[in-house]
């Protein structure tokens, strides 16, 4: 919902909880008193609907300042500055909340968690992290504060503690939070094997399996692992498994484990692998595989009709240029008409995204483990159909 429709919504609510509570106290509020609260909330209701939300929100800031019992009002206010930028006008009312004497356990603790997310906002994660951290240990709103700390943990690529908080978030809330803890700890692979520290890497991927049998990021590490020293069978045996993990990530699989298949000198396996995966992958990138080897193996006439059957079945435009160029090496006359209609397509192809986000709809030319935009783990996907991978 829109924050500035959610405070108009707010508003009419805080006005009467608060004349209610003056009523109760027997406090007699002034025909003018009445009079000027009414004229703010409908000046700031006027402003809204002209579409002048600055002037809207000074007009509720008085009605809030009038009415220290609208509490939600003030929560209200500090969410819209922070969705706005104005993240020290959000701090200095979430802080003003926080200190209001006699002010009950729940709205403090809201108030608390609304200022971690100002802090975060800001980028004063250190404030954030003691913030959040202090709640989780008074076990006051304990989910949310979580999911922040994992957030900011990931921004600081702190894997040993977004680890920590994914379990007690499990623990908490009872979500799983396994694919996430997997990912953490192949993080930590990465960082390890980079640095030398071979078997702390191998136990890290050993953790990522114990939290995700078969995790399909853990086997693509395992073969690469392999490959880099030089043991071609390792890295076979684990892309393959990558492939029986999770057929979606083939377009990333097939470079390493054919270049593995090539070292361990095992071409014919890796023809009978790029067939299996044919009949069960939608995508272009084993096809095109397998015509490659018909090329060098049989000649550019078996590449050319295989490729010519598999694009009737599955039209792609990487397909349509792989053609195009294994029919240039022997197109005669025609071949100056062929290399423009084989630019043209290749020019087509050029900005288009090959993996889509399934959370957010992100597009992107390069895989990412975690989608740059929403931050979900995994959810990046090969784009299938003419342009895809």
């Amino acid at each position: 919902m829109n924050p500035l429709l959610l405070l108009f919504l707010l508003l009419p609510v805080a006005f009467l909880s608060g004349w209610w509570s003056a009523r109760r106290a027997g406090v007699q509020r002034s025909a003018v008193r009445r009079d000027d609260l009414s004229s703010s909330y409908f000046r700031g209701l006027n402003y809204l609907l002209n579409e002048q939300p600055d002037k809207a929100i000074e007009e509720f800031l008085k009605l809030a300042e009038a009415n220290r019992d609208t509490l939600e009002t003030h929560l209200a206010l500090g969410n819209l500055f922070r969705r706005r930028g104005e993240v020290d006008r959000a701090i200095r009312v979430h802080q003003h909340l926080i200190a209001r004497p006699n002010l009950g356990e729940d709205l403090k603790t809201m108030a608390l968690l609304e200022l971690g997310e100002d802090y975060m906002r800001a980028g004063l994660l250190d404030r954030a992290e003691t913030l959040f951290a202090d709640l989780v240990a008074m076990n006051a709103q304990a989910p949310s504060a979580l999911r922040h700390l994992i957030a900011i943990c990931q921004h600081e690529r702190d894997w040993h503690k977004a680890i920590l908080y994914a379990r007690r978030l499990e623990e908490t809330s009872g979500e799983p939070q396994s694919l996430q803890i997997a990912h953490f700890y192949c993080e930590l692979a990465e960082r390890a094997h980079a640095h030398g520290a071979l078997q702390e890497a191998e136990e890290h991927l050993g953790q990522a399996f114990a939290a995700r049998p078969g995790f399909v990021r853990a086997w693509m590490l395992r073969g690469r692992f392999a490959a880099m020293a030089s043991d071609p069978a390792a890295a076979i045996s684990a892309y393959e498994q990558a492939l029986e993990a999770d057929l979606d990530y083939v377009p990333e699989i097939l470079p390493a484990l054919l270049d593995a298949y090539a070292r361990a000198q095992q071409m014919a396996r890796a023809e009978q692998v790029l067939g299996s995966i044919v009949a069960r992958y939608e995508g272009v990138s084993p096809v095109l595989a397998l015509a490659r080897i018909y090329a060098r193996r049989d000649g550019h006439t078996r590449a050319v009709g295989f490729l010519s059957g598999q694009l009737r079945q599955r039209p792609s435009v990487r397909g349509l240029v792989q053609l195009m160029d294994t029919t240039l090496e022997g197109a005669g006359d025609v071949e100056a008409n062929l290399r423009l209609l084989r630019d043209l397509t290749a020019a087509l192809l050029e900005g288009q995204a090959l993996y889509r986000c399934t959370h957010c709809g992100f597009g992107a030319r390069a895989h990412h483990w975690q989608c740059p935009s929403c931050k979900n783990w995994s959810s990046l996907r090969p784009v299938h159909g003419a342009t895809g991978a």
